[in-house]
């Protein structure tokens, strides 16, 4: 099989992708092997590739945005899963299952966690395979390469909302305005809330007014209201005192990313008094995974793809790099 790996963390200029032929996986006791139907270009494998996150495994395989079809099971797999099924496999790999953590229902915080794309091989290539524990049943209505955003992306922005407490019929700031907030903000709406988006690109800030925003303005201007919560989905901490200083007293802003720019130093009367919370979003929990897809599978959300050859997995995680990509790129 054809597979891109990171053979040297460096920045994407350098291209630090390599494509080779390699032997299909065979998968472990309770593993699932799964042909890749599309795969998405995610943010974290930007850094992984340009090594803002440690090495964890050499020549890693990345992408964690799976849509596969089940072609066979390790003996120990369950029956939760049939050949021939189309299974999703996630950013979460596995977990110890019996730390402080993971019995209290937190086990994106276990300290023994492994994650697709990063501890293990992922979907950059024409075969994976998945915990089937930890594969992830889809819905429906969605194509192959509509349904890989929604594996990280989608999750990972319905976890940030969900933590940003945002009020019944309250103002939402996102800032950021790609792959994962273009999601969370359809959710957003749908619960009722009225959304404002900060975003540096025109592009981006068009598919927000689309996708029903109520404004849509620069990444660091003021938003024309004060919010009761806000979402840094950008991976720069410059922003955090913007949004912190457009917060309404009791307001939360949840940042998303797995990495952050340094943050600049905080005032604590103008970003912080009046109870305001900075809180961060670490990884998922299977069953945020899970409520998302019944979401999803419930309300119809518009996913805004860029589809790319699975030969050009450097061309779309440059084009992720340089923000000339609208909505999620997706290999296919």
């Amino acid at each position: 099989m054809k597979a891109w790996h990171v053979r040297v963390p460096g920045a994407v200029e350098t291209r630090p992708l390599v494509q080779t032929e390699d032997p299909v996986p065979t998968p472990g006791h309770a593993e699932l092997l799964l042909r890749v139907r599309a795969c998405g270009v995610c943010r974290t494998d930007l850094h992984v590739a340009e090594g803002d996150l440690p090495v964890h495994k050499a020549s890693v395989v990345p992408g964690h945005e799976v849509v596969g079809e089940v072609v066979a099971k390790g003996a120990g797999a369950g029956t939760g899963f049939a050949i021939g099924d189309r299974a999703g496999a996630a950013w979460l790999r596995d977990t110890c299952g019996k730390c402080r953590f993971c019995v209290r229902g937190a086990e994106n915080l276990c300290p023994r966690s492994v994650y697709t794309g990063w501890d293990a091989d992922g979907g950059y290539a024409d075969y994976t395979t998945v915990p089937a524990a930890y594969a992830l049943r889809l819905p429906d209505d969605y194509d192959d390469a509509e349904l890989a955003p929604l594996l990280c992306a989608g999750i990972i922005g319905f976890r940030a909302l969900r933590l940003a407490e945002v009020p019944p019929g309250g103002r939402l700031g996102i800032y950021g305005f790609g792959a994962s907030a273009h999601l969370a903000a359809q959710v957003a709406i749908a619960d009722g809330a009225r959304v404002h988006v900060m975003t540096r690109g025109a592009r981006a800030r068009e598919l927000a007014r689309e996708l029903g925003a109520a404004s849509a303005q620069g990444s660091a201007d003021t938003p024309p209201e004060r919010l009761d919560a806000a979402i840094l989905f950008a991976p720069a901490g410059e922003l955090v005192p913007s949004a912190l200083a457009a917060l309404d007293g009791g307001g939360t802003l949840a940042v998303a990313g797995i990495h952050l720019t340094e943050i600049p130093p905080l005032d604590y009367q103008r970003h912080l008094f009046q109870e305001r919370r900075l809180r961060s979003v670490t990884a998922n929990t299977r069953a945020d995974a899970m409520e998302f897809l019944r979401f999803a599978a419930r309300h119809p959300l518009r996913v805004s793809v860029t589809r790319y050859p699975r030969s050009a997995a450097d061309q779309a995680l440059a084009d992720l790099a340089a923000d000339r990509v609208n909505g999620a790129a997706v290999l296919v």
